[in-house]
């Protein structure tokens, strides 16, 4: 293979949330995602102040991205982590592994200290970020109210 990873930018976004809506809508997310309502998510991610994200190639076909966003903390900066998306042709073949390395250490060159995601209890997801060095944290609990 002949990969590349370069910087999410807006004129990538097109590929991006077709892959997006190809991976998510498919099992074990079974989303229900548009071509509107894709492109409307990136496009807010990527309008986030302190937003970075980077996409995968091999050759000239799009296979992975992930991005997010970095706010202050009392403690410094942490990165919020809103998308990782990989092709479902190529899940557990180690791609989402290396641009979640290439991503930390682009955080690492800006002065970032940590990073946080949300992902779905006992999932795949949550094992493949389990595998990659990242834990639970004991001290945050996720909570929200239906309106």
């Amino acid at each position: 293979m002949n990969e590349i990873i370069i910087p999410f930018t807006k004129d990538r976004l097109k590929p991006c949330s077709e892959l997006y809506i190809r991976v998510f809508n498919s099992e074990p997310w079974n989303e229900t995602w548009t071509d509107h309502t894709a492109v409307e998510r990136l496009t807010d991610l990527l309008d986030t102040p302190k937003s970075l994200g980077f996409l995968l190639y091999d050759q000239d076909n799009l296979i992975g991205f992930v991005a997010g966003n970095s706010k202050k903390s009392y403690a410094g900066l942490t990165f919020y982590l809103a998308e990782l998306c990989i092709s479902n042709q190529i899940h557990g073949k180690g791609y989402g592994s290396k641009l979640i390395r290439h991503l930390e250490t682009e955080l690492q060159k800006r002065g970032i200290q940590s990073i946080y995601l949300l992902t779905s209890n006992g999932g795949l997801a949550e094992k493949f970020y389990l595998k990659n060095g990242y834990t639970i944290n004991e001290h945050r609990i996720i909570m929200n109210k239906k309106l």
